[in-house]
């Protein structure tokens, strides 16, 4: 328990220090960003104003050097080879083993979904990772027969698609992505439309990752096409009361046909 603890705080920690991060970036002095969102922002002209925005440099500058002494675990590339299986993100054993899949299903969602926001266009995306964790938690606690028959060495395309409905429903549930106040495009989206179009494809690579047992560098990116394909469906399914039954028969359908 007070592994996971620690693990959770770990986790909003990281965001916290992202959002600190990108907003020192958008205050930089040679930042394209508008003004009126940078630290300064909310502050009349001044004279010293740009020097806020030369410190704003300096600092970002001594992060980014800092940073590249500092071992981390970030993947050198992200494409289908980052997706891993529900079989690894939430495996059987003891509590050392699920805390390992926890950590690496956040980190392994995180970083492919800021690589579909870039697809899609989105700069500056905000992506809580904790949020991933909260993710993690309810599909163990609110589908865990579910997840029980996927992980299963002989599961079917049906249990397999099951499980991955759950996981694409307790994502938009919890909402990871959170876009903020950026001239974006994407911000005008009220419902949960644009949550879908980025997670979706990444749930499906998880399914595809499930079935074949192995991960391929094109996986994401036939899983982007193949989501796209099936926008409409999976939206319609994703707004109803049921949603994981109603989600299931159209990931089915797609996990039968690309692999």
């Amino acid at each position: 328990m007070l592994r996971q603890i620690s693990e959770d705080v770990r986790a909003n920690l990281k965001d916290r220090l992202r959002e600190l991060r990108d907003a020192i970036r958008q205050s930089r002095h040679d930042s394209a960003g508008e003004a009126s969102h940078d630290i300064a922002g909310n502050l009349p002209p001044f004279p010293g104003r740009s020097l806020l925005g030369h410190a704003a440099s300096a600092v970002d500058d001594a992060l980014t050097i800092a940073e590249s002494f500092v071992p981390h675990s970030r993947p050198l590339k992200v494409d289908g080879t980052t997706v891993k299986s529900l079989r690894a993100y939430f495996p059987q054993g003891d509590e050392d083993r699920q805390i390992n899949g926890e950590r690496q299903f956040r980190r392994d969602m995180y970083y492919l979904t800021r690589a579909v926001l870039a697809g899609l266009g989105i700069e500056n995306p905000r992506v809580h990772e904790a949020s991933f964790s909260a993710v993690h938690a309810a599909v163990r606690k609110r589908h865990a027969e579910l997840l029980a028959a996927a992980t299963a060495s002989a599961a079917s395309t049906d249990q397999i698609a099951a499980a991955c409905s759950a996981l694409l429903v307790e994502c938009l549930n919890h909402r990871p992505i959170q876009l903020g106040e950026t001239g974006s495009a994407a911000t005008t989206f009220t419902d949960r439309s644009f949550d879908i179009d980025c997670l979706a494809p990444i749930v499906l690579a998880c399914g595809l990752a499930t079935k074949g047992e192995t991960s391929e560098p094109d996986i994401l990116e036939i899983a982007v096409l193949a989501a796209e394909v099936r926008e409409d469906r999976i939206r319609q399914a994703c707004a109803q009361a049921n949603a994981v039954q109603e989600l299931t028969p159209v990931l089915a359908t797609l996990l039968a046909h690309l692999t």
